[in-house]
């Protein structure tokens, strides 16, 4: 029989268990009876990454480097397409195998991004239009930032168990807060004048959000783009630790095996994944005063077509 202790007012909390972790168990079995419920959500997650990385793996490696510098080109110029290029070169010949590895992480980034995108610029737009709503989604999104990643590994796993769809989960639910935060920064930091002169000229609601506020605020959501990508790429290597493929998991099992060649390959791919995406997301928010007051289609290969289609006419 265990011994009552006797409470103690200056040590209360060695005589005192509220149980917690007994009583958390349930989640565990809350999540194995609802497991079937879940199974649709998997689903459309798991087909979404098998889609994208389809894709991405049928073209062949020269052509996607090619689209990769041309995208960054339109994006953000001449010099930062030779950056992209080189980088994609080197991250060819870091390993036979790098490429294709680094397509996987690619498809489970672009999977999360487009997943962030779809829930947090509603939540945005909504948080940044309504006091009360963001005040109360604030400690939401503090507690998703601040807690660490390995704890919401558990009860992911347990509800949709080991693989690609938990590591899109995971990540989303950490790369989510910051295009949430910057999207309500952007749409409250619109200049009031602005909106009441859009008001004023007999715009609807729906007109002020899409013409007026949305186009000014795009900089700074842009900005909470760039930090949701670089966040899903720092997940990589955690979420490998509940089977997703790619660079990530090329550096987890190198780590098993103390093979530091492996791991420097991995480790670098994801550096320099990291590089190309921030540059392209960083080219896609610069001003129209950045690009000399051009519009998009003016630039890039975009722009250089055009003209000799204009030139031939």
């Amino acid at each position: 029989m265990a011994e009552d202790k006797t409470f103690n007012w200056l040590d209360p909390f060695s005589s005192v268990d509220l149980d917690v972790d007994g009583r958390t168990d349930g989640i565990k079995q809350w999540a194995i009876a609802n497991r079937e419920a879940i199974q649709p959500i998997k689903g459309f997650f798991d087909g979404l990454i098998i889609r994208i990385e389809a894709a991405l793996q049928a073209v062949p490696p020269v052509i996607m480097l090619v689209l990769l510098v041309l995208i960054a080109w339109q994006a953000a110029g001449r010099r930062v397409a030779i950056l992209v290029a080189a980088c994609l070169v080197a991250l060819g010949f870091l390993d036979p195998a790098a490429w294709s590895l680094a397509m996987t992480t690619l498809a489970i980034v672009i999977s999360s991004v487009i997943l962030c995108v779809i829930i947090g610029l509603p939540l945005g737009i909504l948080a940044g239009k309504s006091d009360r709503f963001e005040a109360a989604i604030r400690p939401v999104l503090d507690t998703m930032q601040t807690i660490p990643a390995f704890v919401y590994l558990v009860p992911v796993v347990m509800l949709i168990g080991i693989g690609n769809v938990s590591g899109v989960i995971v990540t989303i639910i950490f790369a989510l807060p910051p295009l949430v935060r910057l999207t309500s920064l952007g749409i409250r930091g619109v200049n009031p004048s602005v909106v009441e002169a859009a008001r004023a000229f007999g715009a609807t609601p729906n007109q002020i959000m899409f013409k007026v506020e949305l186009p000014l605020a795009t900089p700074t959501i842009l900005a909470g783009l760039n930090q949701t990508i670089m966040l899903s790429l720092s997940m990589v290597v955690i979420a490998s630790m509940i089977s997703v493929k790619g660079l990530g998991n090329e550096v987890l099992r190198a780590m098993g095996r103390l093979d530091a060649g492996k791991a420097i390959v991995g480790g670098l791919g994801i550096v320099i994944l990291a590089i190309v995406l921030d540059r392209i997301t960083q080219g896609l928010g610069r001003s129209g005063r950045a690009r000399g007051h051009r519009h998009w289609w003016q630039a890039g290969p975009v722009g250089l077509v055009v003209g000799l289609v204009k030139g031939r006419g």
